[in-house]
């Protein structure tokens, strides 16, 4: 298998290094927390498992995807947080538990692996499933439920936006398995509807650099309206020569947020601009190929002191994007995917 690289920035044995610093990281369960010794998330789990797929670590990848099928609880959702086999924080965060679509349509793209999606599908009809219960009349999902089952009614942009890329992988998954879900087709183009048209029921946390670029990220958003929002912010986020600032009032870039904004360039054609981050964001790397989370200029100081797996997959997957090295490389262009939109205006009544 070829492995992603980026003439002058990012060799390919650059992407080895850094595709075993997160093999590096993995626990004999499969899961692959943040570092060696840290937690694991749903979510960033597999952010690192795609890493993994997209540098040809196919044998890990599987391992982690193994650690989806058996983690998940009966209701198709995991824990917010575990410390090892332990769970430590029992709440469900939807967009976590929609991610596994995402992993499992990426691992399948590069693999070809049939045998793989037939063993995953449960675990993502289960898990998407469960988000969708929770899906309001208007297409937009809340945060998701506390561990003693209390609802988190905030409803966060840039989980919905990357909930909308999992329930697009969700619904071609479906069509590989044999099933058909146009329920599922329906949610996202509400969801896409409600992240169109509907800012104002969203949380507010536009200091934060993701509420910016993710509903590109996610496949949110025309062309035109794409570059203008990309456009409006710019000068508040982008730190030249370092990368994007994680939150706008505050001196600190960080690697995975400089990544996702250069897949959010690609997926808009602007690969010059995304080049530019790309490079810009490597002062963040480790001679052993992992990368700081970020990095607080002012006081030329590495915070927080972590070297996160998922900061490493994200250069990976960002790499992959701009080399168009693996099968997988347009995911976040969505290639391959339904497009999850209603066609037209917004002619609703604020309550839909």
């Amino acid at each position: 298998m070829t492995v992603p690289a980026v003439d002058g920035v990012f060799s390919t044995e650059q992407c080895v290094r850094t595709a075993s610093a997160i093999a590096r990281t993995q626990q004999g369960s499969g899961a692959l927390p943040w570092f060696p010794g840290g937690h694991t998330d749903p979510w960033d789990h597999v952010q690192s498992a795609m890493g993994l797929s997209a540098a040809g670590f196919l044998e890990p990848a599987a391992r982690a995807y193994e650690w989806c099928l058996r983690a998940q609880r009966p209701d198709g959702t995991w824990a917010e947080k575990y410390v090892g086999d332990d769970v430590t924080d029992a709440s469900i965060d939807t967009n976590f538990c929609a991610y596994v679509a995402t992993g499992v349509w990426h691992h399948w793209t590069i693999t070809g692996d049939r045998a793989f999606v037939d063993r995953l599908w449960p675990v993502v009809r289960g898990a998407i499933s469960a988000v969708l219960r929770l899906q309001a009349p208007g297409g937009e999902i809340p945060w998701g439920r506390d561990a003693d089952g209390a609802l988190r009614t905030e409803v966060l942009l840039t989980g919905n936006a990357s909930m909308h890329l999992s329930l697009r992988c969700a619904v071609a998954l479906a069509e590989l398995a044999g099933e058909l879900v146009p329920e599922w087709e329906l949610a996202a183009a509400r969801l896409r509807h409600a992240l169109d048209f509907h800012p104002e029921r969203f949380a507010d946390k536009s200091r934060y650099s993701m509420d910016w670029y993710y509903p590109i990220l996610g496949g949110s958003l025309g062309a035109a309206e794409a570059s203008a929002r990309l456009a409006a912010r710019w000068d508040d986020f982008v730190v030249p020569g370092l990368g994007i600032r994680c939150v706008a009032d505050q001196p600190w870039v960080t690697g995975a947020e400089t990544c996702e904004l250069v897949l959010a360039l690609d997926a808009l054609g602007r690969k010059d601009d995304a080049l530019e981050q790309f490079a810009a964001m490597q002062h963040l790397r480790e001679a052993d190929g992992s990368y700081w989370t970020g990095y607080v200029y002012p006081d030329a100081t590495r915070w927080p002191v972590e070297q996160t797996a998922w900061t490493a997959a994200t250069v990976i997957l960002a790499a992959d994007a701009l080399s168009r090295t693996t099968p997988a490389s347009g995911l976040f262009r969505g290639e391959g995917l339904p497009p999850g939109v209603l066609e037209g205006t917004c002619s609703c009544p604020a309550s839909l």
